[in-house]
């Protein structure tokens, strides 16, 4: 096809090898010195859209120039003082059923000659790689060649894939960038248009985590775990004492699911279950095969997406309403054997049937335990937990294979982090190193999920009046002095605040989830978002992703996910906790 660019260097090519005539030494009929009369092609060819392309000649005097057809005319722009003269040949759309021609006549005095026309009926869209094989996880830059003859467009079917810079339609290099992976591998396609036409450009990444939970260190560990996501409000959601993924609105989650949560750049995903309404009677308390087998198909769509998968006994403990009651157990020590019988029966069934699973897989005992009041009633309910951390303990190792040296998740008490400090009592275990302490972190309370308040940190004046960066810092150096510095490891396995739905609300729980992440990362904890699947505003709407298809909820969580990722996986000096705090809205 003929370019303007092509155009212009073959009239220059022309000009300069002397193909405009000397003059003769005759004066013609006007008066004018002679030209050799030249036009700038033989031919000019269109893609099917509507389009415009220059047309030179060189004369002694303005040409006439005429078209055979009325889809292709001819319009006269300007001449130079070398006697150049511009033409805009235009063509309409083609909606013929074929490729069409016309032709241009040029006459100037006795010269005259032919220009072809020819319209293409089809688009041309071809790009010279489709498939780009072993992106490293750290990213790069890729070159994609491209040729067309009209103007396309592309999309992306991924966020980390972008372009690197606007970018002209005519361009037949374009670059892209592929961001860091700190997942699975991965695969995204870039997709050009050309009106009915497309073409794809696959890229693969290869993974940026060798799968699998380990470190003998707590800043080891927490760094293997990388940025934890809750599948919340799912397989631990219940009616009437029975478990059902459904029960609380959410759709079942799939391996997609999973896959997009490895590509959002989530590392450990923690699956809540309950496990009430599934256990039969003692002395066995036989667990439901169709429930342990749904349970084990989640843990597997996280194992085939790249991502480590913590699992536990959930809303069994809930404010001791359940089977697994400590206020019932501190009261009566016939009822706490029983639990505590079942409580074992349960781990050494639900340690059986992962057994062979890697230590990308961890079990944690339970979950916020309490005797109903969120506080402590009585310090002996500490001990009764300590009980139930080592009865757990016990009963996974003993089922051994990979179970021996599993990394074991141990709350303290209603997982806050000063009940735990106060009363917690590590288990003793038969390896060093592998359990770790669980506690959660939503302070302040009315602000991060009761949304009673919009504001939070120095800057706010919309605030709960306690909670704020100090607070933060605070509780964070008391898991440090108690346990990181210990030796023993720890994470957060909940945390997160509610979506607000305005500009100012959203950008102050931006900034509280940056600060309580990057202070996790400087703590050397691993801190798991709380994501329940709601997508509104308000009060318990936590959702980011949808747990059955695994795409953003609302057009905020992108932007929430990109500062926890900021937090955690930032290595650069300059990134401080105090950088941070001096970026508050």
């Amino acid at each position: 096809m003929n370019r303007l660019k092509y155009l212009i260097l073959s009239l220059t090519a022309l000009l300069t090898l002397g193909l405009v005539s000397a003059c003769s030494g005759d004066d013609d009929d006007s008066g004018q010195s002679s030209i050799e009369t030249t036009v700038s092609a033989t031919s000019l060819t269109f893609s099917k859209a509507a389009e415009t392309q220059k047309l030179y000649v060189l004369a002694s005097q303005q040409p006439g120039i005429t078209s055979s057809e009325s889809w292709c005319t001819v319009s006269y722009q300007s001449v130079s003082s070398l006697g150049t003269y511009t033409y805009n040949v235009s063509v309409t759309a083609n909606s013929d059923t074929d490729d069409r021609t016309a032709t241009l006549t040029v006459s100037v005095g006795s010269f005259s000659a032919t220009v072809a026309i020819t319209q293409s009926q089809e688009d041309g869209l071809v790009v010279g790689q489709t498939t780009y094989d072993d992106i490293p996880a750290a990213g790069q830059e890729i070159s994609i060649t491209l040729s067309s003859n009209g103007s396309y467009s592309y999309s992306t079917d991924v966020s980390w894939i972008t372009a690197s810079a606007t970018r002209a339609m005519t361009s037949e290099a374009l670059t892209f960038v592929v961001g860091t992976n700190t997942g699975a591998a991965r695969t995204g396609t870039i997709t050009f248009m050309l009106n009915d036409l497309s073409a794809a450009v696959t890229v693969n990444q290869l993974a940026g985590q060798s799968n699998i939970i380990s470190g003998e260190t707590p800043a080891e560990i927490a760094a293997s775990m990388g940025l934890g996501w809750n599948l919340g409000n799912q397989l631990e959601s219940h009616n009437s004492g029975v478990a059902e993924e459904t029960a609380w609105g959410n759709a079942a989650a799939t391996q997609t699911t999973f896959d997009k949560l490895a590509e959002a750049g989530f590392t450990t995903i923690r699956i809540p279950v309950t496990w009430m309404g599934h256990i039969g009677d003692a002395p066995s308390y036989t667990i439901d095969s169709d429930w342990m087998d749904r349970v084990y198909q989640v843990v597997g769509y996280a194992e085939q997406a790249g991502l480590n998968a913590i699992i536990n006994v959930h809303h069994d403990g809930a404010d001791s309403a359940y089977w697994l009651n400590i206020a019932q157990a501190f009261s009566d020590s016939e009822a706490n054997a029983t639990i505590k019988e079942k409580l074992a029966a349960v781990w050494t069934q639900i340690a059986t049937k992962f057994a062979d699973k890697g230590n990308f897989l961890m079990f944690e005992a339970m979950n916020e335990i309490h005797d109903g009041s969120w506080s402590v009633s009585h310090s002996g309910v500490y001990a009764i937990l300590n009980e139930w951390n080592q009865t757990f303990v016990d009963a996974v190792r003993a089922t051994g294979g990979n179970n021996t040296t599993r990394y074991l998740g141990v709350p303290g008490y209603s997982t806050n982090i000063d009940y735990t400090v106060a009363g917690f009592e590590l288990p003793k275990d038969v390896v060093d190193n592998r359990l770790l302490v669980a506690v959660h972190y939503y302070d302040p309370y009315n602000y991060t999920l009761g949304a009673t308040v919009s504001q939070w940190g120095h800057t706010g004046t919309d605030t709960d009046g306690w909670g704020d960066e100090s607070y933060l810092v605070g509780q964070m150096e008391k898991m440090k002095t108690n346990f990181i510095d210990k030796g023993i490891p720890a994470y957060i396995g909940e945390m997160g605040c509610v979506r607000r739905g305005t500009t100012s609300g959203e950008a102050f729980r931006q900034y509280y989830l940056e600060y309580l992440c990057k202070a996790c990362k400087d703590y050397a904890m691993c801190p798991f978002y709380w994501d329940n699947g709601y997508a509104g505003s308000g009060s318990e709407t936590s959702g980011l992703i949808s747990h059955s298809t695994g795409q953003w909820l609302n057009t905020d969580a992108e932007a929430i996910v990109e500062v926890m990722k900021r937090a955690i996986y930032t290595e650069d000096e300059g990134y401080t906790l105090e950088s941070v705090y001096n970026s508050a809205p």
